[in-house]
This record gives C-alpha cells, sequence and structure tokens, in this order.
C-alpha cells in the first residue's frame, strides 16, 4: 500500500507525516508518497522570467526545499518513500498523485499554509476530504 502525504514545509503536514511514520510502525506495510503541489506560474512571473524551464525549476527546487524534513523523518524511520512535485491547484494535483501512484490514503495535516484564520480545516483538505475516492485522514496538530 502506499499512503499519499501532502507535505507544505507547515508543522501540520510534518505532523501528518508522523503519523503515517507511526502507522507504519504499528505493522501496517506500506510506503509513502511526500507530494508537494507548488502555485502555477503568475503572469508577473512569466513576464519577468521569459523562460518557462527555469520557472519550473524554481518551482522544484522550491518543492524539493519544502520535503527536506519530511525526507529525513521517513529516512530516520527507515520507511520506504518517494518525493513528488507538481505545479497546478493542488487538490487536483494531490488526486492525480494519487491515482498515477495507485495509493490506498491519503493522510494531510488539518490547515496548511495558505489557510484563512479561523477555519478548522485548510482548502485543500476540505476539497480532499469531498473529492477523493480513497480514505482521507486528517491529522489535528497538538
Amino acid at each position: 500500500m502506499k499512503i499519499l502525504v501532502p507535505v507544505d514545509g507547515s508543522t501540520e503536514s510534518l505532523d501528518a507525516v508522523r503519523h503515517a511514520l507511526a502507522l507504519v510502525s504499528d505493522g501496517l506495510r506500506a510506503s509513502l508518497v511526500l507530494a508537494n503541489v507548488q502555485a502555477p506560474a503568475s503572469l508577473y512571473e512569466l513576464l519577468r522570467v521569459h523562460d518557462a524551464e527555469a520557472i519550473e525549476a524554481i518551482a522544484r527546487g522550491a518543492g524539493e526545499h519544502l520535503l527536506q524534513e519530511a525526507s529525513a523523518l521517513c529516512s530516520a524511520a527507515g520507511v520506504e518513500y518517494d518525493l513528488e512535485i507538481a505545479s497546478g491547484e493542488p487538490a487536483h494535483k494531490l488526486l492525480d498523485i494519487a491515482e498515477e501512484e495507485g495509493c490506498g490514503l491519503i493522510v494531510m495535516g488539518a490547515r496548511g499554509k495558505g489557510d484563512a484564520s479561523g477555519t478548522r480545516l485548510g482548502s485543500v483538505a476540505h476539497a480532499l476530504l469531498h473529492d477523493a475516492q480513497l480514505p482521507v485522514t486528517i491529522v489535528r496538530h497538538d
């Protein structure tokens, strides 16, 4: 089984990584797919850079940076994992990644960086709860 864990660098997303690692530690035979979705380039960025490959490289670098701590947690736990970095609308891209990777579960933090204050769930978590065809576990930060 593969578990998709969206990671945006927030404390909540790292809590989700820890929860997924605990599931594996408790006996679930699974590997993790750590995924980061970067926002598509803005019109300003496109006009300023003029180079789609450079913009893609910048987004990939940002995604790699945000996945570093999650990768370190998996390595320290000895759990197999893959990294996925995509660009686009996060909920849709995460569902695409889950399907492409054959994931059987999504484990994610309740709130990410893009949250409006005062909401209990982030917009991506909310969308995945409604749109995913596989189980979604929401991990709350203590």
